[in-house]
């Protein structure tokens, strides 16, 4: 049975300076929890990505292999999560232009879990998780925005 999650953050950034981040692995652990990255078959993490690459991330001993399944510039990231304890995930950026500026992010996914029963454990899991790398992008994206626009 799927299961979602649904988290919200709000940037003084750009949706651009924001989508900038998102697409360069390399970035990520400086705003998440995550440690390293890599690409998978080579390729600099500090360059922009592209539909099919594969992202090897690890945070302590946990690894995931995340390709990236669709980019629309400015306005959605979506990828996958290979094996871990899912059947299936896809996680889902949106990016909104906010009213009164910056970016409204909504970071999303659906999953199935590949142990039965562990569905609304890996809910309150990624919910915790994905608020924390919501967060922290739109903290870091809000700071780089700005340190680059003066």
């Amino acid at each position: 049975m799927p299961h979602s999650y649904r988290v919200t953050s709000h940037s003084h950034a750009t949706p651009g300076a924001v989508f900038s981040l998102l697409v360069r692995g390399g970035t990520w652990p400086s705003w998440s929890p995550i440690e390293t990255v890599a690409i998978e078959g080579g390729g600099d993490p500090d360059d922009p990505q592209k539909v099919g690459d594969i992202r090897v991330f690890r945070t302590g001993r946990a690894t995931s292999r995340e390709p990236i399944v669709e980019l629309v510039a400015d306005r959605r990231f979506v990828y996958e999560n290979l094996g871990g304890p899912f059947r299936s995930y896809r996680g889902v950026i949106e990016l909104t232009e906010a009213p009164r500026g910056g970016t409204d992010l909504t970071w999303s996914g659906t999953f199935t879990p590949k142990v039965p029963l562990t569905g609304r454990f890996l809910r309150r899991y990624l919910t915790g998780y994905m608020q924390r790398m919501a967060d922290g992008l739109a903290r870091y994206a809000g700071r780089s925005d700005s340190s680059t626009s003066r």
